[in-house]
């Protein structure tokens, strides 16, 4: 069936399962699927393998399953917001996978292109590929997990380490655009990660904030095909988060 529009987000998440993998698109505060995480939070779901750039901050995007202990392990290349996620990995409740951000790229496009591994010069010489870096801690402040170490190769004279490519059970992206038939179009910085993570999942649901119809989106504007994604979802346009708010004081003459 091409008709991929469902009711409600409720609806589109209700079949994600206890111990289900999320890739999650968004960055920063930007272009998260705030919907979508809603209704998997109040769907009560548990023991989450989450793959997104950052997970949240303390109160928003991934960061209220974080703080309701929804997330079993993660995948992220970059936790400096949320102190919560903080007190979880350091308090041994959360096993964290640190993964370079360009690596992280990389590796949810590769599952989408169905590219089961690819070699980069990023973490050569360091923890990233010789292993030991925690995942996980004990309560007493001791590894309880280490990462492995990763085959390291040299082509022409330069070492490269070998990377998996990610493919989660699920996708949850937000889209400014969408239309019945999936295709979507993502607005300015919600490029960042958004394709990415809607390439890398079995089955991929996409919050959009307008819903046209087939053929109003030009071809060439289209950022994902309808292809990788299975559910669409219309979502009002909420809060659009400032990261970090900056103003210029009034000058006084």
């Amino acid at each position: 069936m091409i008709e991929k529009v469902v009711a409600t987000a409720r609806e589109a998440v209700a079949d994600i399962a206890d111990g289900a993998s999320i890739s999650v698109g968004g960055f920063g505060l930007c272009g998260i699927p705030v919907a979508l995480i809603e209704a998997l939070h109040e769907k009560g779901t548990r023991e989450l393998e989450t793959i997104s750039n950052n997970c949240g901050v303390d109160d928003w995007g991934l960061g209220i399953l974080l703080a309701d202990g929804r997330i079993r392990r993660t995948i992220s290349s970059y936790v400096g917001e949320n102190q919560e996620f903080a007190r979880q990995f350091l308090a041994g409740e959360l096993e964290v996978e640190l993964t370079p951000q360009g690596t992280l790229a990389e590796r949810m496009r590769a599952g989408g292109a169905g590219i089961p591994a690819f070699y980069t010069p990023a973490g050569v010489g360091t923890q990233v590929s010789e292993g030991g870096l925690p995942r996980r801690y004990n309560p007493d402040g001791s590894i309880a997990i280490a990462s492995e170490p990763k085959e390291v190769r040299n082509f022409d004279g330069n070492d490269y380490v070998m990377e998996r490519a990610i493919t989660a059970d699920y996708s949850l992206v937000h889209a400014a655009k969408g239309d019945r038939y999936g295709n979507l179009v993502y607005h300015a910085a919600a490029m960042n990660f958004n394709p990415l993570a809607a390439m890398s999942g079995r089955i991929t649901i996409a919050e959009v904030e307008e819903l046209v119809e087939p053929g109003e989106l030009a071809a060439a504007s289209i950022h994902t095909p309808g292809i990788f994604v299975q559910r669409v979802v219309v979502v009002p346009k909420g809060e659009k988060r400032i990261e970090k708010r900056t103003v210029r004081l009034e000058e006084t003459s």
